[in-house]
């Protein structure tokens, strides 16, 4: 839930830098229904189904992420994009050398107060974690909390990128000077 209002935080920024979001109206993504089916995905097995094959989850959560690198990939040349393809990027990679689970760090859980759960999370504290300063190591305590990794922050960066470039405030033209007497 933390992501979404996250998201929602960014779009505020717009206005208050002088932006227009109706302009968001004009931008076009390519392959949409991609982060959509992953986020689909991603859902399912941690709200609707979280028990069941263990080995199934983990693989479809690192799928989730090749579907997530196909979107970056179809809309690339956006502002932001690299930024953010990056940090997915980040997030994928300790994500796949931890089986596919993310790596969170034990004191950023305890500091944001999140509890152990039954069956699959997408982000678990591991005994010997690969490469865990790519994990969720960022406690977010509050009425919605959470932990996040660099991944996500670079992530929330490149969104950043994309709406002040795409809602700028476009500068006035000029009008034409008259010609001189």
């Amino acid at each position: 839930m933390i992501l979404i209002a996250l998201a929602g935080l960014c779009l505020l920024t717009v206005p208050l830098a002088g932006g227009d979001v109706r302009r968001l109206a004009d931008l076009r993504l390519r392959a949409t229904g991609l982060p959509v089916a992953a986020l689909a995905a991603q859902v399912v097995i941690t709200v609707i189904a979280p028990s069941g094959s263990p080995v199934l989850h983990r693989a479809v959560h690192l799928a989730t992420y090749a579907v997530l690198g196909a979107f970056l990939w179809c809309n690339r040349g956006l502002p932001g994009m690299r930024i953010v393809a990056a940090g997915a990027l980040s997030n994928a990679l300790a994500i796949a050398v931890n089986r596919g689970v993310m790596p969170a760090s034990a004191w950023a859980e305890r500091v944001a107060g999140l509890h152990l759960r039954a069956g699959f999370d997408n982000s678990a504290h591991l005994a010997h974690p690969l490469l865990p300063w790519l994990g969720d190591i960022i406690p977010w305590p509050g009425p919605l909390p959470n932990v996040l990794s660099v991944g996500d922050c670079a992530i929330y960066l490149g969104v950043l990128v994309l709406l002040h470039r795409v809602c700028a405030r476009r500068p006035a033209v000029a009008a034409p000077l008259a010609p001189a007497d």
